[in-house]
């Protein structure tokens, strides 16, 4: 006779929503929209979701943030259904958190909480598992609760829901700073190495296309569709956290380096945008952006607005200019004939192909409208002035005198101005 399997199942767990907007039809299906999100993240850490429901709230309660009347039937459904972890789809003071733990009788955490155990699951390089802690320590520092704990017995892996977090927890504030403050340091020199890593690209004649969207909009499958490349890509929340650059040859011959990036998401956690903005700063180095998103989505326009509400707050410049929006998935409406779009936006499906070509004529199209065109002198003896021109630039006249090579080159403005700060300003 065999002998029964007691390894402990999933976690059992609850996703609640408190949902503030009055209940119409548009804000009734923005908000099951958000619960199935959130129910999504709680999903792709393995959690065995039992329960998940929207919350409508009158005010928010000062101390447990929903009302008394809610909670207590709460409580009757965790307890019924033997929920182990209670997700709140909101941000939650250290009180809130504390105060329902103790009324539901069950772990709490947060919206915050559950993105930061995510990140912490999936960082795969040091740069986003040093990133990862150091998100989770600043947001643990404002509680050292007993967060993080009811999973501690029950999973392995590098999440903040277990595992690791163990002697932080037990940490006091002192111990918590000195450790943020050695992951700033680690932090820094990881970026200034990522900064030689650029410095290092830009040496390369390949302008940067770099692909943003809300998290589960498909850019890894698209990656994988223009490159070839294998990049982990599936229907899942945050499968990819680290950046990942390939090279890629456009219909004109010219090759570029695409980089996949991590996805966004509404309310992400301030700690991460902080945390995460060295990753980031793949995007605002990129020559083009290509915002992709999920067509299909009922919440795509929000989306949309999420996305541009981060990059507004990471780029510095005025990026949409130099970007490209792409609307994905047109698979699930029955092919790019039947997506409504923009005048300006690509329809694709990265799953099927369909599309991909004119997604590609169009980055080549917008890089070439992006470069600009200068004359250049050049001494006959700087050998190494004109083989950057010729490495970085499309040589478009060139005339030879016995002095000098007089050349027109058409480059984008970033290498135009690197050239003026080595070599001297253009020839007028």
């Amino acid at each position: 006779m065999a002998a029964a399997d007691t390894s402990p199942g999933p976690t059992r767990a609850a996703v609640i929503l408190p949902w503030e907007r009055p209940a119409h039809h548009d804000d009734q299906r923005a908000a099951e929209a958000r619960l199935d999100e959130a129910v999504g993240l709680a999903a792709a850490i393995g959690l065995d979701i039992v329960h998940s429901a929207i919350l409508p709230l009158r005010t928010r309660r000062p101390s447990t943030l929903l009302g008394s009347g809610q909670i207590a039937t709460l409580h009757d459904t965790i307890e019924a259904d033997h929920v182990t972890v209670a997700i709140i789809d909101a941000r939650l003071s250290p009180v809130q958190q504390r105060n329902l733990e103790r009324a539901l009788d069950c772990k709490v955490i947060d919206r915050t909480g559950l993105i930061l155990d995510i990140f912490g699951e999936r960082a795969a390089t040091r740069e986003g598992t040093l990133q990862v802690e150091l998100a989770h320590l600043e947001y643990q520092r404002s509680r050292l609760v007993r967060s993080w704990t009811h999973l501690e017995r029950q999973r392995g892996g590098f999440g903040f829901l277990g595992g690791p977090g163990e002697t932080q927890i037990e940490a006091d504030r002192r111990m918590i700073g000195e450790r943020i403050v050695r992951l700033r340091r680690d932090l820094e020199q990881v970026r200034r190495t990522r900064g030689l890593h650029r410095e290092a690209r830009r040496r390369v004649p390949f302008p940067v296309v770099a692909l943003v969207g809300y998290t589960n909009a498909g850019k890894s499958t698209l990656f994988n569709a223009l490159t070839g490349a294998t990049v982990h890509a599936q229907d899942q929340l945050f499968a990819t956290l680290d950046p990942t650059m390939r090279g890629l040859r456009l219909p004109s011959g010219r090759r570029v380096i695409l980089s996949d990036t991590v996805g966004f998401i509404s309310e992400l956690p301030t700690e991460l945008v902080a945390a995460f903005r060295a990753t980031l700063e793949e995007v605002a180095e990129a020559d083009l952006i290509v915002h992709v998103r999920d067509a299909a989505h009922p919440e795509t326009a929000a989306q949309r607005q999420d996305v541009h509400a981060v990059l507004e707050g990471l780029l510095d410049t005025d990026w949409q200019p130099h970007s490209i929006e792409v609307l994905n998935k047109a698979d699930l409406l029955g092919g790019i004939a039947n997506v409504p779009a923009r005048d300006d936006a690509v329809v694709i499906s990265a799953l099927t192909g369909e599309g991909l070509n004119s997604l590609t004529q169009d980055i080549d199209r917008r890089l070439l409208a992006a470069m600009a065109e200068a004359a250049y002198a050049i001494p006959v003896e700087d050998g190494a002035a004109l083989a950057w021109l010729y490495a970085h630039g499309e040589i478009t006249a060139r005339d030879d005198t016995e002095t000098a090579i007089r050349l027109t080159v058409r480059m984008l403005p970033a290498d135009q101005a690197r050239f003026e700060q080595r070599h001297g300003q253009p020839d007028i």
